[in-house]
């Protein structure tokens, strides 16, 4: 049965206001309405798709949403369902970022961000455990995290240096037989790649004449949009160190509540860079720049995710049977692990201590918290939270508000 777009707008309307929870959750609530309950897609179509989604950078759930969109209604279908699956989120996030904008630096919003970020850690926390339970499998894998955590948290090599080289290592060793793969005809790939190319880029020239934050934005964002590989806690750590270090667009304090704000909307997690492209903007040009940076941090995130699907999709079945890519993608998911390893400690040591220096020894770069600044508090909210999630396995929201309103209540008293 195929839907008729008014039925597809609706679906995905309800689906993009649903859609709480993280990915897992995401691709579940859609399995459940487009496969079983509307019967829209098959079983082995869907979890094709999803194989090759986790193939791409970006958000999977929301590539997944316009996979099915494009299959049901061609372009427009994909543009339907992939839209609605992202706007309900975006439009909660911009409202999160602007109260935060103008209250974050009251005391009772400190106090309620504070528990707000201790809840962030026991999440990535969760999301690391998740992940190296899908990723992990083989001693090459776990050498693979290994490697990439001391690469990143002691030798501070660089994101997508990391990333490639997992791709490279796992394109040149895996095993299988290419001749078999299926043959596929697709002969508007060369237009429908100039025209979403052009998308997504021609605004970004635009903007290179202007210069400006709104250039920085849009440059960064795009450059992150190619690198999103295995999700946005993979990211999260290189965009912390580029726009809190290097930038100086927010501090580690304002990333992590921007992260927690995230956790709490519908939609993919790497909304957060609208919040993060927001507070960049508002901070060198007030609200109406930080309004205009938001936007082009959604445009440089979201569209380049229609260009991999309009364009990839007809040789889906290409894609995953192909064993080189295959083991490019379960490099890179190993790589994934050591890097939300490391997201893990570095959200941890800069909230739990009030003083973290980076030391040099040798080749080494490590950063050392000074142990008197020990915040118990923060401790304390980031124990209950771990508790919380993965010992009861409440839902991400019901642990965000018991540690925010507990630390209100600390600080009160």
């Amino acid at each position: 049965m195929t839907p008729t777009r008014a039925d597809l707008f609706h679906t995905f309307a309800r689906i993009g206001i649903l859609s709480f929870g993280g990915p897992a959750a995401q691709i579940a609530l859609m399995h459940r309405v487009l496969v079983d309950e509307r019967k829209w897609l098959t079983e082995k179509d869907y979890l094709s798709a999803l194989s090759f989604c986790m193939l791409l950078p970006g958000p999977e759930a929301m590539q997944l949403a316009t996979w099915a969109g494009w299959r049901l209604h061609g372009t427009v279908g994909g543009l339907i369902a992939g839209g609605l699956f992202v706007l309900p989120g975006a439009l909660v996030v911009l409202v999160l970022s602007m109260a935060y904008a103008a209250w974050g630096e009251l005391p009772l919003m400190q106090a309620l961000f504070l528990g707000v970020q201790a809840a962030v850690i026991a999440i990535v926390i969760e999301a690391l455990i998740r992940v190296a339970r899908r990723a992990l499998r083989g001693r090459a894998a776990y050498g693979i995290a290994v490697l990439a955590f001391l690469g990143l948290f002691m030798l501070n090599l660089p994101f997508p240096v990391i990333i490639l080289a997992a791709g490279l290592w796992g394109l040149l060793t895996a095993r299988g037989n290419r001749a078999a793969l299926p043959e596929v005809t697709a002969p508007r790939t060369l237009p429908t790649l100039t025209l979403w190319l052009t998308v997504w880029l021609l605004p970004l020239a635009l903007l290179w004449v202007q210069g400006g934050i709104l250039f920085d934005v849009g440059w960064f964002f795009s450059k992150l949009a190619v690198l999103t590989f295995g999700g946005a806690y993979a990211v999260l750590a290189w965009m912390t160190q580029e726009v809190v270090a290097i930038q100086g667009w927010l501090t580690t304090p304002q990333m992590m509540a921007g992260l927690g704000l995230a956790e709490t909307t519908p939609g993919p997690l790497i909304l957060v860079n609208e919040f993060v492209g927001f507070m960049a903007g508002y901070g060198a040009g007030g609200w109406a720049m930080g309004l205009a940076a938001a936007s082009v941090a959604l445009w440089m995130t979201f569209v380049p995710c229609f260009l991999w699907i309009f364009v990839a999709a007809p040789y889906l079945a290409r894609i995953t049977a192909d064993p080189r890519l295959s083991g490019a993608l379960s490099a890179i998911m190993a790589a994934v692990v050591g890097v939300i390893a490391n997201l893990s400690l570095w959200f941890a040591l800069h909230l739990l201590f009030g003083a973290v220096t980076p030391r040099s020894f040798g080749p080494l770069q490590l950063i050392v918290p000074d142990l008197a600044s020990l915040n118990l508090t923060a401790l304390g909210l980031a124990a209950l939270s771990a508790l919380l999630l993965l010992w009861f396995h409440r839902p991400l929201w019901q642990v965000l508000a018991a540690s925010a309103l507990l630390s209100v209540v600390i600080s009160a008293a």
